[in-house]
């Protein structure tokens, strides 16, 4: 008899082996045994070959990508793969060439925007890459082709004088539009990302020491909300409150105790600063919807909630506040990344300088 260890199985991982008995002698084993190595070789090879794009993804690739990045990351990104990959899922991983990946990449650009497309390509990209370290392919096809141009985004935000006439139209009579109305302006005062808004606990404001720490974000998947790390290792940070920030939050708090006891048996006590109007997560989608009907009939079309972010760390760059101070405000990965997101901000700036510098010569 004989126990053959054949290496480990292309799809699934686990170790193979084959038992065979009931032979005469060494040398009929002995040559059963090569034949049985010689044959599974050329199956685990032929099964290489032979499993489709849709089988490495959902079986091989997203269990692995689930390991390296963090639950929000792969949940929000589950779904864009799924997407976008699944227009290669008929074919054998490879069977995929550079025509394939081109012809999908153009479909894609005719759909959405430049850099969206250049997003999802690229984690086309770290598929491949993948699929060749497991010798499932020979060649990254999406490497080959390159990606599109990115396109630079106009980043649009409100004037202070902009936003008080918008938010002016909330009813403050209305629990929920007061409450409305005081978020906005905490979001517009602190640039704090809405996920990181939602999240925020009572806990972690400090009215001794007048902070808010900044410690974890909300996402909204599959109909459910999931507290968790905020984007980068950098979001992590705390914000000082002035005197305005410091009075609106007060107003929430007493906003919200008059809340719980009108509405103590239906009130969620999840301890949130920011909630809907029986003390439950809000949805960045609702609060969107609610600033797009204040925004009818006026100037400020292209105005999101997003946008209160960008007023914020513009205002901040306009009044001459230094660049690596903006970015650990915002909580970004690096200082490079604000300045790309900024950088008209900072050409405006350059300009000032200049005109100052030419109106001293003159005097």
């Amino acid at each position: 008899y004989f126990r053959a260890n054949l290496g480990y199985h292309p799809v699934t991982g686990k170790q193979i082996q084959k038992y065979r008995s009931g032979f005469s002698t060494k040398k009929e084993a002995r040559a059963e045994y090569s034949k049985l190595i010689l044959a599974s070789t050329e199956e685990l090879a032929d099964k290489k070959e032979d499993i489709t794009f849709k089988k490495f993804i959902e079986e091989i690739y997203l269990p692995w990508y689930k390991t390296q990045v963090k639950e929000s990351t792969y949940k929000n990104r589950y779904s864009t793969i799924q997407k976008h990959f699944a227009y290669f899922y008929k074919k054998k991983v490879s069977e995929i060439e550079a025509i394939n990946v081109q012809t999908w990449q153009l479909k894609l650009a005719k759909q959405f925007s430049p850099n969206y497309v250049r997003i999802v390509q690229g984690m086309l990209c770290l598929a491949f890459d993948r699929a060749i370290i497991l010798g499932l392919a020979k060649k990254n096809p999406a490497r080959m082709i390159g990606n599109i141009k990115s396109k630079k985004v106009k980043i649009d935000f409100w004037t202070l004088e902009e936003f008080q006439k918008v938010i002016s139209l909330l009813y403050k009579g209305d629990y929920y539009e007061h409450y409305l109305f005081i978020s906005f302006w905490l979001l517009f005062m602190t640039g704090m990302r809405i996920g990181e808004a939602a999240a925020l606990q009572w806990d972690d404001i400090d009215f001794e020491k007048r902070t808010i720490n900044i410690n974890k974000t909300i996402n909204y998947v599959k109909g459910e909300f999931k507290i968790g790390p905020p984007k980068t290792d950098n979001s992590y940070r705390i914000l000082g409150m002035n005197n305005t920030v410091y009075s609106l939050l007060q107003q929430i708090k007493e906003e919200q105790d008059k809340m719980k006891k009108a509405l103590k048996d239906v009130w969620q006590d999840l301890n949130l600063v920011f909630t809907q109007d029986t003390g439950g997560y809000i949805q960045k989608a609702n609060i969107n919807n609610r600033l797009s009907s204040l925004k009818k009939g006026t100037n400020y079309e292209y105005i999101t909630v997003h946008s209160l972010r960008h007023a914020n760390a513009t205002l901040l760059l306009m009044n001459g506040v230094d660049l690596k101070i903006v970015s650990a405000h915002l909580g970004h990965n690096d200082i490079q990344t604000t300045a790309n997101v900024y950088i008209d901000v900072l050409k405006s700036q350059q300009q000032v300088v200049a005109q100052l510098i030419e109106f001293n010569l003159e005097s």
